[in-house]
């Protein structure tokens, strides 16, 4: 009888040490990288025209937007039609209008693609940001018919909350305060990760 006591009390041991730690893989779930551009220009109609728009004045645009879910920017994205060496690209808080971080990306190939990783920027559920590049060389979107998109645009964990702009110099960094439904300059993107 002691024995079998002994073989119950080891086997109910590992049966609870199995089901702990199956609850702790359920804690380190990994979600998926984002990037929203593509969720956005398909919902707004803005991917069915787009025409390269090459020194035409600085400005400073983009798009607003709010995650729906905790997680972190790991890096930026920049497609522009022309070379720019130090194309500079802001996340703000819109509450504020303040920076939150500003990087500057070599764009060395026209209508190219660039990713610059860095460090990781926590982003909080429901806050609004915006982020904006700064230059005189855009891809200009919008539907064949012209007509505005409906914002809020769900891409993903992330929801469009419009695009604005505003004439800018190479050294000012201004937040964008004209907004637009009509039309997407781009292309500038960020990839996201849920985090909880």
């Amino acid at each position: 009888m002691k024995t079998l006591k002994t073989i119950f009390t080891i086997l109910s041991v590992a049966l609870l040490t199995i089901s702990c730690s199956s609850d702790d893989d359920k804690d380190s779930v990994t979600y998926d990288y984002e990037n929203p551009l593509d969720l956005y220009m398909a919902a707004s109609g803005f991917s069915q025209k787009a025409v390269d728009v090459k020194n035409s004045g600085i400005y400073e645009y983009g798009f607003s937007f709010k995650p729906t879910v905790t997680g972190k920017i790991s890096s930026f994205f920049a497609k522009i039609p022309d070379v720019n060496t130090a194309l500079r690209i802001t996340l703000w808080d819109v509450a504020t209008k303040t920076v939150i971080k500003s990087e500057t990306m070599n764009i060395s190939v026209a209508n190219m693609a660039f990713e610059k990783t860095i460090l990781p920027i926590q982003l909080v559920k429901d806050k609004e940001y915006f982020f904006s590049v700064n230059s005189d060389d855009w891809i200009n979107r919008t539907k064949t018919d012209g007509s505005a998109a409906t914002y809020p645009i769900v891409a993903g964990n992330i929801t469009i909350t419009g695009y604005a702009y505003i004439s800018s110099t190479a050294t000012e960094t201004i937040f964008p305060t004209n907004a637009r439904n009509t039309y997407y300059a781009g292309d500038i993107s960020f990839k996201f990760q849920r985090t909880e």
